[in-house]
């Protein structure tokens, strides 16, 4: 079966990138390879570009967006806000690094928070003079929180883009039924993390040692345009969404906004604190590329059995009714997501459940829902389950704190089964409420 062949070794040359390869050049080659042999025909890709261009376009508009606010000391701010409401205490300081975390992961995105927030808070915690033991707890919680928390909206990840994209989902209808179980996720992975580092939290920081947070603007003007645009276009998306406007044109007339605020003239002032050209060529093209690919690949996956298993293991659980529906498909997900990340992972989910027929709409509506949990959440288990995990390893290592495998997978094989689990049934629980 040459499409499952090229499969793992897209996914294979994604986690060890010899010869320094990009991930998007590894999917790319993946893609052309699937088209080469076959596996998906040359006439299906304008099909495919339909359905992934909406997507792709939001997630760049995001990445600018952060890009364009962390130049301007959005973040160290908030960063420098929530150690000095610390006060001195890693116990108090925990769980708001925890909020922000998952705050940026909201609005910005999971990809975002990671790439983003981390070195921010690493800086932060240097400075304060917290030890490398009670750093590496607060940096890891930033990295979990960014993908357990990344379910609110459907712009929180990419995984969320992908699947309302794929079964039309509006934003408002995907808020109504995402935000609550959100919630859940958050107050989970709160108690977990404090619980695994409650050794760690209790070290003592100081605070004398950090700045003012006004001193870490450095574009006054576009960090105080950033809480306007950001509001502006939360409420667009709800207004925009029984118009069928696509998601990624609110994202980017809001993105295109804070670069036209960033390029303004200088008035005298002798160098710009934001660079507009600068945060383009920063944008993440490598996932932007390795999205694209990608979708080729796991679409060629279609005859190679894969899908199929996922689609009669949905069928099955979803015979037993809402629960098993639930904990079942996004179980399912979530060790997928864990073994191939949870951008091909997603993409089989959701074509297996498009081909999944018998399902009563509950049960359809509560498999897609929980395909899109297992997916943001199972990918914690291993290194190699999200991109916003890899970013995090490798923006750590570049920054002299470098994680093992090792370690990652003591901490993620802990912290992840309890977090998908009540998350999972927050899901259930929430969808038997609200649906007659």
């Amino acid at each position: 079966m040459p499409a499952l062949v090229i499969f793992v070794l897209t996914v294979a040359l994604v986690v060890w990138r010899p010869r320094r390869l990009g991930i998007g050049g590894a999917a790319l080659a993946g893609a052309a390879a699937s088209v080469a042999t076959g596996a998906v025909s040359w006439h299906r890709l304008p099909e495919l570009w339909g359905l992934v261009w909406d997507p792709t376009l939001t997630f760049v508009g995001l990445v600018v967006i952060s890009l364009v606010l962390e130049q301007a000391g959005f973040f160290r701010w908030a960063a420098l806000h929530m150690a000095r409401w610390g006060g001195g205490s890693g116990r108090r300081l925990f769980p708001l690094l925890v909020l922000l975390g998952a705050a940026i992961s909201a609005f910005l995105g999971n990809d975002g928070a990671v790439l983003i927030l981390t070195p921010v808070v690493l800086a932060l915690l240097m400075e304060a003079g917290l030890e490398p033991a009670g750093a590496l707890a607060f940096v890891v919680a930033t990295g979990f929180v960014a993908d357990t928390t990344s379910l609110p909206f459907v712009t929180s990840n990419l995984t969320n883009i992908l699947s309302a994209r794929y079964f039309d989902i509006p934003f408002d209808a995907y808020a109504a039924v995402m935000g609550p179980v959100d919630i859940v996720a958050l107050a989970a992975t709160l108690l977990v993390l404090r619980a695994y580092f409650r050794r760690d939290v209790k070290r003592r920081y100081r605070v004398e040692t950090l700045g003012p947070p006004a001193a870490a603007v450095r574009d006054p003007v576009v960090f105080r345009a950033g809480f306007g645009v950001l509001a502006a276009a939360l409420a667009a998306y709800f207004l925009t969404a029984p118009l069928g406007v696509p998601v990624s044109a609110v994202t980017g007339a809001a993105a295109l906004t804070l670069l036209v605020i960033a390029h303004r003239p200088l008035r005298g002032r002798k160098t710009r604190a934001v660079h507009a050209g600068r945060v383009v060529a920063d944008a993440p093209w490598q996932i932007v590329a390795f999205g694209l690919g990608m979708y080729v690949v796991v679409y060629g996956l279609r005859n190679a059995g894969l899908v199929a298993f996922y689609s009669h293991a949905a069928i099955w659980l979803a015979s037993h009714g809402l629960v098993a529906a639930t904990l079942g498909v996004g179980t399912l997900s979530a060790l997928l997501s864990a073994v191939a990340n949870n951008l091909p992972a997603v993409l089989i989910g959701s074509i297996g459940l498009h081909g999944a027929h018998g399902l009563t709409p509950l049960t359809r509506e509560a498999a897609v829902y929980a395909n899109i949990v297992g997916c943001n959440l199972g990918p914690k288990l291993t290194p190699i389950g999200s991109l916003a995990t890899l970013i995090w390893l490798h923006v750590l290592a570049r920054r002299g704190e470098p994680i093992s495998w090792r370690s990652y997978l003591r901490w993620g094989l802990v912290l992840t089964p309890p977090v998908l689990f009540a998350t999972l049934a927050a899901l259930a629980g929430w969808l038997w409420l609200i649906r007659p």
